[in-house]
């Protein structure tokens, strides 16, 4: 779909005095919201204290005594790159702390479905734990909650996620969303919210004498940021400045080479330069083969990638999870096809409009990949989208993507409100959710879904757009100003890398690997390379367009030791 371009308005007051910096990153950051230098700083000393987390202490408490007696601790994750970030920080952590019994479960979600069920309760009964810490789930658990309870366990949860209008029967919660928090950062993935608890619990053991007693060398929390950085970053939250923090140092730590074999490894599979490291590369490249575990098989496995300390055995498993994820490149590329023959059938000709919110499903569907469909097709069309497939013969699952101003939960809690026999569970935030019902409900689900999104959503909220920030003068198309522009960030949700518009004459095009469009562009009087990635084959190449409009980053292109500005276009149109 052809995007529309919107600048962003670039008539603004001075918000704040910088001279130290570029006059093109400073206009950037002051339309992203920034008043004051200090938001900038991504200095340790600038996070968040964790004392405003509602929970925290009496979680500290739990955890220090399970320590003293040795209790066996169960980390209880999630099968995405959240969970399993998180699952692998409490591991390192408490084993640091000097935790002698300490594992991990994950919920395979073909068997046992999403976070602490009672079925994975009963699982979880074969490790004898006297006490389950929930990491990125545990907060619309209830049942599973009190199954754990009902059989002597206590249950510490620590989660991101928005609660319910019932709050678990926990020992303890901790999630910056639930009602009393004064946790200024909401935005914080689960892996932020298991660090916090960490640190805290650190920091109390220290002052108890508990690691001189022990004779064990007091750890360095900083040591689990190149995790947090990959979770925060995979889970698309948004990038407040306390999340910019803990991304800005997990990335530091991974380019001086400083992070888990296991993530050193996925980049190298990846061929991403580990000390160019940016945001970008552990969204695009890392965490979708972490996820790949948990959408086909058992993330189990990508956890212990992250916990191995073999640089060998990690590069082994890297392959393996390079291999999935190529597996479900394939099986999402199936389901897309068939996904836009459904939306055909529902849009049989261009005068037809598709609903404001869609469902899909089709029985042959892989469970793990229909997040990844809803994505895709609501990038393509949009809208806000939910893709089901087969949990049982009778119950399906669906997997929820939302565009920006819809919060996609409060949907969901709105049927489930008023049409209670359509819904049996779900859970979420804003721009993303999961539910489950019963099969047979599909089809008035279907209607009432895209009922609800049209109360919520306005007409200009469809209109599918990128927002520029305007044209770049001839001194700013270069690689120097590239460079600054890479080192700014972590880019991420919330707090967009900058994106920019022109008209340039278009002296040459050609297609690479049969989807990408290459162009050689002459704009200000300078000649730049281009590139457009999974165009319309159909529209392009256009020999007869001599003059493109395009929106589109700036980027640095590694060859041969060589490095040049490249244009990243997102649009492309002729002008």
């Amino acid at each position: 779909m052809q995007k529309k371009i919107i600048r962003r308005n670039l008539e603004i007051t001075e918000k704040f005095s910088s001279p130290d910096l570029h006059p093109l990153l400073h206009r950037i950051y002051s339309v992203r919201g920034i008043t004051s230098s200090t938001q900038l700083e991504c200095g340790l000393e600038r996070l968040l204290p964790y004392h405003d987390l509602l929970g925290i202490d009496k979680a500290v408490s739990y955890l220090a005594e399970s320590l003293r007696l040795q209790e066996k601790i169960l980390i209880v994750g999630d099968f995405d790159a959240d969970g399993a970030t998180s699952t692998a920080v409490a591991v390192r952590a408490l084993k640091s702390f000097g935790a002698q019994q300490v594992d991990f479960l994950v919920p395979n979600r073909f068997t046992f479905g999403y976070g602490l069920t009672p079925e994975l309760v009963n699982a979880a009964k074969d490790y004898s734990p006297a006490i389950i810490v929930t990491v990125d789930n545990g907060i619309a658990n209830n049942a599973g909650v009190a199954a754990a309870k009902a059989l002597g366990i206590k249950v510490i949860v620590t989660d991101h996620h928005l609660p319910g209008l019932t709050l678990p029967d926990a020992d303890v919660i901790v999630n910056p969303n639930q009602p009393g928090d004064k946790f200024v950062s909401k935005n914080i993935a689960g892996v932020g919210v298991i660090f916090y608890v960490m640190l805290a619990l650190r920091r109390h053991l220290s002052d108890i004498g508990w690691f001189k007693e022990k004779n064990i060398h007091e750890p360095n929390m900083s040591h689990l940021l190149d995790l947090v950085a990959l979770g925060t970053v995979a889970d698309v939250v948004a990038l407040d400045h306390n999340n910019r923090v803990l991304v800005q140092q997990g990335l530091r730590r991974i380019r001086a080479g400083l992070c888990v074999p296991g993530i050193s490894a996925l980049l190298e599979i990846a061929n991403r330069n580990q000390a160019r490291l940016v945001a970008s590369d552990l969204g695009f490249a890392v965490g979708p083969r972490l996820n790949a575990a948990g959408r086909l098989d058992d993330m189990s496995f990508g956890i212990a990638c992250l916990l191995t300390d073999n640089a060998a055995e990690a590069m082994k498993m890297a392959m393996t999870l390079n291999e999935m994820n190529d597996e479900r490149r394939l099986i999402e590329q199936d389901m897309q096809g068939q996904a836009l023959e459904i939306l055909a059938k529902i849009k049989p000709d261009k005068q037809t409009e598709l609903p404001k919110g869609i469902c899909l499903f089709d029985p042959q569907w892989h469970q793990g990949v229909i997040g990844i469909l809803a994505s895709r097709i609501k990038d393509r069309f949009h809208r806000p989208v939910i893709a089901f497939a087969l949990s049982n013969e009778n119950e399906i699952k669906g997997s929820a993507r939302s565009v920006s101003g819809l919060h996609i939960r409060d949907v969901l809690a709105h049927i489930a409100a008023k049409y209670p026999h359509l819904i049996d569970k779900f859970g979420g935030h804003a721009m993303a959710a999961g539910l489950s019902m019963p099969r047979a409900a599909f089809k008035e689900f279907t209607q009432r879904f895209d009922e609800v999104v049209s109360q919520y959503i306005t007409d200009e909220q469809l209109n599918n757009f990128l927002m520029s920030d305007g044209e770049l003068q001839s001194n700013e198309l270069n690689l120097e100003v590239a460079e600054v522009l890479r080192a700014a960030g972590p880019w991420g949700q919330a707090f967009p890398e900058p994106m920019f518009d022109g008209v340039f004459e278009l002296l040459d095009q050609r297609l690479v690997g049969n989807k990408h469009l290459k162009m050689l562009l002459i704009g200000n009087e300078q000649t730049v390379d281009a590139i457009a990635f999974n165009i319309d084959i159909e529209k392009w190449p256009n020999h007869r367009c001599k003059q493109v409009h395009i929106a589109f980053r700036l980027d640095v292109n590694e060859f041969r030791g060589r490095r040049n500005v490249q244009l990243i276009v997102e649009n492309l149109a002729e002008a």
